[in-house]
């Protein structure tokens, strides 16, 4: 950073902490991968960034904080419902993408059923039926003073329920919100409607009538209305919260007139030269917003935090070295790009490996604000303030866990848990009962499965995020009848079958149980192992069954009815659960 910054930053620092509260601005940019900038967020500079031009992202990595190592669901709503509450989606149990109050996304299953989540989406009072029921972040801020601004993608509840109207959780001003998670179009000429491609009314961006019939691009009409909303604000002397929530760059990819021709000088075309313009559109967006803040005189006092609400589609290019893309529960689907700038705060120009998560955005802003929330919440909150962590007081945990919670089978994915906790990473796959082992200071990209190498850490993990499941009450899905599933993590003489069970020397059949008080079990070489009590699934290679953990008990006890030959995954079963609430 160059003296001058510096000089302006400590400035902003002591401007910032004569005023109180300070101004909040949260940016969610849709669809935006980890190195879908030319700010790099690995430890080197790949070639997706080379693709890219955004100098205001890289003004607020100079002037901020980049988290290297942020989280997100791997699709869009539950992201934006976390922010909203500070709930993980596992709690909320908004696990998908949300349209329709009566409809779920889900495709049939062959051997699972889906659960009954909430797919109304989010709700700021009972009587709303599939929704979940909380607080929301605007209606407490306003309750402060704060002047609260939705503009763009909302997309917290299903057509016709409270949340489709961001104004109903809070929102002074609503700018294009509604309940769609895309738009009809970004081109004025279409009218940001998806009647050009033979799409239902309930995509066209609401609104915006007079900027579509001057041909602006849909991000530069929401810029020009945040901008708008802000000076008002400042104008009436009150702190503001803007929630600048880019339909960009969500699907569909159509370029942006002022920004293509240099994607295609690079030798990019069609939709790879369109996304790369819809990028640059976005970062204009970023630019136009960071001026307006110097031009109003204040920038010192206000937090901007720029957060992407899921990994790139698999459409697009990977973001190498990730692997993965949204939707799925790899690095890819769900480690995105985000920074925070607070002048006099936090630390400028800093790269923080810290692992984070999006709800933790919700106790931050409180906090930054100095909203007391005892009393207030209806809602458990699993979000981390990150105040003491950005300003020079205790520090996040590194070995904080993480969890992600998919039971889903939508867009060719399946079911999956994950759970990351320090450099390990656990994803539990539903219909197969087999889990996945990485370990990611070593292999970031997700390329050498250690369940088999390292199954005392698998079931360490997997006993972790069983816990937090029943804990936060997730949402589970629940295996048909006649289906069952199991797969080892160790070595032994048996093989999986299709159907599920193990042949092998080892294998007992289910009439050889002896002791009914070993319900199932994870072996693992640390010396423990997993109990589960319960209605019995079987795991033949041992003639245990299953259910799901309650307690932890020697090996030896274990050992002693089921030898010591195999190690065996027993997959979670997922078909026993107190309900909801």
């Amino acid at each position: 950073m160059s003296p001058t910054r510096v000089l302006a930053w400590l400035a902003a620092g002591i401007a910032a902490a004569s005023a109180a509260p300070p101004n909040l601005v949260v940016i969610v940019v849709d669809d935006l991968g980890w190195q879908d900038s030319s700010v790099p967020f690995h430890s080197e500079v790949t070639a997706r960034n080379r693709l890219h031009r955004t100098p205001a992202l890289e003004r607020l990595a100079a002037e901020g904080v980049r988290f290297t190592q942020a989280y997100a669901s791997a699709v869009c709503s539950p992201s934006r419902v976390s922010l909203m509450t500070g709930m993980n989606a596992a709690r909320h149990g908004v696990t998908n993408w949300t349209l329709r109050p009566d409809r779920s996304p889900d495709a049939p299953h062959p051997t699972l059923d889906m659960p009954d989540w909430p797919l109304g989406g989010m709700a700021p009072d009972e009587g709303a039926p599939r929704t979940v029921v909380a607080t929301p972040l605007p209606a407490l801020l306003r309750a402060a003073g704060y002047r609260t601004i939705h503009v763009g993608k909302a997309h917290f509840g299903a057509v016709g329920t409270p949340a489709a109207d961001p104004r109903a959780l809070g929102f002074d001003v609503n700018v294009a919100g509604h309940a769609a998670g895309g738009p009809g179009s970004f081109l004025g000429d279409k009218g940001y409607s998806a009647r050009w491609r033979g799409g239902e009314a309930v995509w066209d961006v609401p609104g915006l009538e007079a900027h579509a019939a001057r041909g602006t691009n849909l991000t530069e009409a929401l810029s020009i209305e945040a901008i708008r909303a802000v000076e008002a604000a400042v104008a009436e002397r009150r702190p503001f919260f803007l929630h600048l929530a880019h339909y960009g760059v969500h699907a569909p990819w159509e370029a942006d007139a002022r920004f293509v021709a240099r994607a295609e000088r690079s030798g990019l075309s069609g939709r790879e030269a369109a996304h790369v313009s819809m990028v640059e559109a976005v970062d204009r967006s970023v630019g136009d917003l960071l001026a307006a803040l110097d031009r109003l005189g204040v920038a010192g006092d206000t937090l901007v935090v720029l957060i992407s609400d899921n990994g790139a589609p698999r459409e697009l290019p990977r973001n190498l070295p990730l692997r993965g893309h949204k939707l799925t529960p790899y690095e890819g689907g769900i480690r995105v790009p985000a920074l925070v700038r607070w002048p006099g705060k936090a630390a400028p120009g800093s790269v923080d490996p810290t692992p984070v998560i999006i709800e933790d955005i919700f106790p931050t802003l409180l906090e930054a604000a100095g909203v007391a929330t005892a009393g207030k919440l209806r809602q458990v909150v699993d979000g981390r303030s990150w105040v003491s962590h950005l300003t020079g007081g205790p520090r996040l945990p590194a070995e904080r866990p993480l969890v992600f919670h998919y039971p889903h089978h939508y867009g060719g994915q399946e079911p999956y848990d994950v759970l990351r906790l320090g450099d390990w990473k656990l994803i539990h796959r539903h219909a197969q009962g087999r889990v996945e082992l990485y370990d990611l200071a070593n292999d970031l990209g997700e390329t050498r499965d250690l369940a088999a190498a390292e199954p005392a850490k698998a079931a360490e993990l997997a006993v972790a995020l069983r816990a937090l499941d029943d804990e936060t009450l997730a949402e589970l899905v629940a295996r048909l009848e006649g289906y069952s599933a199991v797969e080892r993590v160790g070595e032994d003489e048996g093989s999986v079958d299709g159907d599920g069970s193990v042949d092998g020397d080892d294998a007992l059949e289910d009439d050889a149980r002896e002791d009914d008080d070993v319900r199932g079990v994870m072996l693992g070489d640390d010396g423990r192992c997993a109990v589960y009590p319960a209605r019995p699934l079987v795991c033949r290679s041992q003639g245990l069954p299953l259910a799901y953990p309650s307690d932890v008990v020697p090996i030896e006890a274990v050992r002693a009815r089921a030898g010591d030959k195999a190690l065996v995954w027993c997959p979670l079963n997922f078909t026993e659960r107190p309900p909801r609430g």
